[in-house]
């Protein structure tokens, strides 16, 4: 699988294009900000967008969705419980500064345990909720690879401050993840650097609690 990371906006959410080696089809995950530079590296790499994959709905990972959507013409999919959230991106930013982004109404809606067959990639959608109530986790299948949003990242996991958030339930999240998914198994989270699952339990502070709770 080939994944390209862009780093966007002033939140540095990461923003991933992927497709198999070669493929002239592909899905971009989380496009949040910077949609000229997003539809030029598309361009770019002389791809068809099949899909445009959400793992939430917090403005950081939404922003660049209707321009890449209208652009390309490819469809939206958004995690249930969070479309309201991306029909009325600008109601739940919940700083001021931020914007102006634009709102969409998704193609399709997800909630965990589909599969999708999207630029020439299997997809498990895994229910991940914790830091945003309908949040997703996208596992390419045969690749080894998680798309994480802001549940886990390098050395930490996503803020529950936000409405919405729960702790609790993002450590059960977590724990799925951990259990489900082998050391070897790529990372690719909303925000920081690239990991592993290996890595993470290793290192990561969050993933020691939930050890130490067995």
């Amino acid at each position: 699988m080939d994944v390209v990371m862009f780093t966007v906006g002033a939140v540095q959410e990461n923003c991933f294009l992927a497709r198999p080696a070669g493929a002239t089809s592909a899905v971009i995950v989380d496009p949040g900000e910077e949609a000229p530079r997003l539809l030029q590296a598309i361009d770019d790499a002389g791809v068809t967008l099949d899909a445009i994959l959400l793992t939430h709905c917090h403005f950081d990972h939404v922003g660049a969705v209707a321009p890449i959507a209208r652009a390309t013409g490819a469809p939206v999919y958004c995690p249930q419980l969070e479309v309201p959230v991306l029909q009325d991106v600008m109601a739940f930013v919940p700083w001021p500064g931020f914007g102006p982004y634009e709102s969409w109404d998704p193609e399709h809606t997800v909630a965990g345990g589909e599969t999708l067959e999207l630029g020439g990639l299997t997809f498990d959608v895994i229910f991940t909720p914790g830091h945003s109530p309908g949040h997703v986790t996208y596992a390419v299948r045969d690749h080894g690879a998680l798309f994480s949003g802001d549940v886990l990242f390098q050395d930490s996991v996503g803020r529950t401050d936000l409405p919405g958030g729960d702790g609790p339930t993002l450590m059960r999240s977590l724990a799925t993840l951990v259990e489900r998914f082998d050391d070897d198994t790529t990372v690719y989270p909303g925000h920081m650097g690239i990991t592993t699952i290996g890595r993470e339990r290793a290192s990561n502070p969050f993933l020691a609690q939930l050890a130490d709770r067995r």
